[in-house]
């Protein structure tokens, strides 16, 4: 009872305070100043410096064990061999010679030199090369009664320097050709007209040729030639070319800036064959300065470059000039890795035409040409590349060429009223005859290396040719192909083949008949029959020094015609030996 008693007295109290304390209404202010913020610390970890030592009776103790072997001699004659690490069989280096000489005689009076050496100088760094060749045969030709003898010799000189931001070179070539104006038929004219008549010609040709590249510089390289070309009429050509090149990488571009600056002059002594008399000579003078600048684009298996052709072209002779823009775009891109790469292109040029180079196309033009250049407007192509097998190659093109002025070769007519030196006026020499032509064309190659030893290859051309003129296409074939092999048989023996094709071409026979009436001309189309030529070579090496060779040329003896009138050599065989040795 008096335990209840102390409990209400306890709660009445309570409640008592809490309802005073509800009634204060005024319980005061007091402003708090923080000093500084609480920053907590965390102390650091203290490692046991010794470890707990472990005393427990439970815990059996390791019992120490002593043992003996007992040793018996056992009788052997077994006593293993020394091992010797093996060895990796290294081949010799091949040992580099910087001379060769080379020299073979054959049936038509044939003979082949060949001599080239090459002197190094300052730990490589300059470098002075010296070659001469010679090729010629002195043998007749039965289909003709006039000589059909030629020769080609050719000597050059070169000097090269490398330092470490510069490459420079330059170099000298001298050259002289000797054809003959042999495409008469036997019975075609009366001997009293070929007894007299020279049907020899000569060419010369001088040039000096330049190289210059840097590094880290925007002008990458540049190239100049300087020739003089002239034969034995009197006919003299001289030609000038410069081609700088600047490099200007852009972000992760590269810009590329080619321009050319090409100048040809050249006079003829002797006018046009379609003429009846010969009154005064040719003259030609063409200069042209040109700007390529091209961007190239390069993503993932994407190459792309993307340029034009400005070229300005002056006939300084004629007082004529015209403007030029092509366009000079290419690509490539990489389907399946290495296996197929399409690559296609639309480009554009003028081509600069000169003497020398329709000479080294067909000798046996008449120094009465009239030269002009070619106005490529363009060629457009597409084509897929690649390896069907890791040592089979193939190529496969189409293309579509538009060209204005087009050269073509043309048999020059039988002018007998004309009575020149040089016996090129029989219809045995070639003019220049320039077209507007547009061509499709389609390409195919295949190469196949077998091993290192053996390779083989394979390709041809088809054409359909489009003239401005409704006339043939002059000389130029519509289809083409050729076959190759190289078989190195051993160490010593080696041997090649070369098997080539020319579909039928076909030219124009002409007489300018002289009267007192304008010449008339009688005008007969030519076809000349395809032909094959096979070529093969031998050798064997007797050491890294000494070999031998033989060559020979049309084994299938064909008796075909390269040009209207001019028949070739029949079959031809050639032995001779080569040396490499130092100087």
């Amino acid at each position: 009872m008096r335990k209840r008693t102390t409990i209400i007295s306890i709660f009445f109290l309570s409640l008592l305070g809490t309802v005073l304390a509800q009634e204060t209404n005024d319980i005061g202010t007091e402003t708090v100043t923080v000093v500084k913020p609480y920053s907590p610390t965390v102390s650091d970890a203290f490692k046991l410096k010794s470890n707990p030592t472990l005393d427990d009776s439970i815990v059996l103790q390791k019992k120490k064990i002593n043992y003996s072997i007992f040793s018996v001699p056992v009788a052997s004659t077994f006593t293993p061999a020394k091992g010797r690490a093996s060895r990796v069989k290294k081949t010799p280096p091949p040992t580099l010679y910087n001379s060769y000489a080379s020299i073979g005689l054959g049936n038509f009076n044939n003979a082949l030199v060949d001599l080239y050496t090459s002197r190094e100088f300052n730990r490589g760094e300059n470098l002075l090369d010296f070659g001469l060749s010679h090729n010629s045969s002195r043998g007749d030709i039965e289909s003709t009664p006039l000589d059909a003898d030629f020769y080609n010799t050719k000597l050059d000189v070169s000097y090269a320097k490398k330092d470490r931001d510069i490459d420079w070179d330059l170099g000298l070539g001298l050259q002289h050709q000797l054809y003959n104006w042999y495409g008469v038929e036997l019975g075609e004219f009366d001997e009293s007209l070929l007894i007299p008549l020279d049907e020899t010609q000569n060419y010369f040709n001088a040039q000096v040729k330049g190289n210059l590249s840097l590094e880290d510089s925007f002008f990458k390289n540049g190239t100049a030639l300087l020739r003089r070309f002239w034969d034995a009429t009197d006919s003299g050509e001289n030609r000038v070319v410069l081609e700088p090149t600047i490099e200007l990488p852009i972000t992760q571009e590269l810009v590329t800036i080619k321009t050319k600056f090409d100048y040809v002059s050249g006079s003829f002594e002797n006018a046009s064959l379609n003429l009846a008399t010969n009154d005064s000579g040719i003259d030609y003078s063409h200069f042209q300065v040109g700007v390529n600048p091209s961007l190239l684009i390069l993503r993932d298996d994407l190459t792309l470059n993307l340029g034009a052709n400005i070229v300005y072209g002056l006939d300084t002779e004629n007082s004529d000039s015209n403007f030029f823009i092509y366009p000079a775009v290419t690509a490539s891109y990489r389907v399946v890795d290495e296996t197929v790469i399409a690559y296609g292109g639309i480009e554009g040029e003028l081509r600069q035409n000169s003497y020398y180079d329709f000479v080294q196309d067909n000798p046996y033009v008449s120094p009465t040409l009239e030269i002009q250049p070619t106005d490529q407007q363009y060629e457009g192509y597409l084509g897929l590349k690649g390896q069907l097998l890791p040592s089979v190659g193939y190529n496969i093109k189409g293309s579509y060429t538009a060209e204005n002025r087009r050269p073509l070769f043309l048999l020059n007519p039988e002018n007998l009223s004309r009575s020149d030196e040089e016996g090129y006026f029989l219809g045995n020499s070639f003019q220049v005859f320039y077209d507007d032509i547009k061509t499709l064309g389609i390409f195919g190659e295949l190469n196949v290396d077998v091993n290192r030893n053996f390779s083989l290859g394979i390709n041809a051309e088809f054409y359909d040719y489009d003239t401005e003129t409704d006339n043939p296409a002059w000389n130029l074939p519509s289809i083409k192909g050729s076959l190759f092999m190289d078989y190195q048989i051993s160490e010593q023996w080696f041997f090649g083949a070369n098997l080539f094709y020319v579909g039928e071409r076909e030219d124009l026979d002409r007489q300018v008949l002289a009267g007192p009436l304008p010449p008339v001309p009688s005008d007969v189309i030519l076809t000349l029959d395809g032909f094959f030529d096979v070529n093969a070579h031998a050798g064997y090496r007797f050491n890294e020094q000494l070999s031998i060779f033989v060559k020979a040329s049309n084994i299938a003896n064909n008796d075909y015609q390269r040009w209207a009138n001019f028949r070739v050599q029949g079959f031809q065989a050639l032995a001779g030996v080569s040396y490499k040795f130092d100087l």
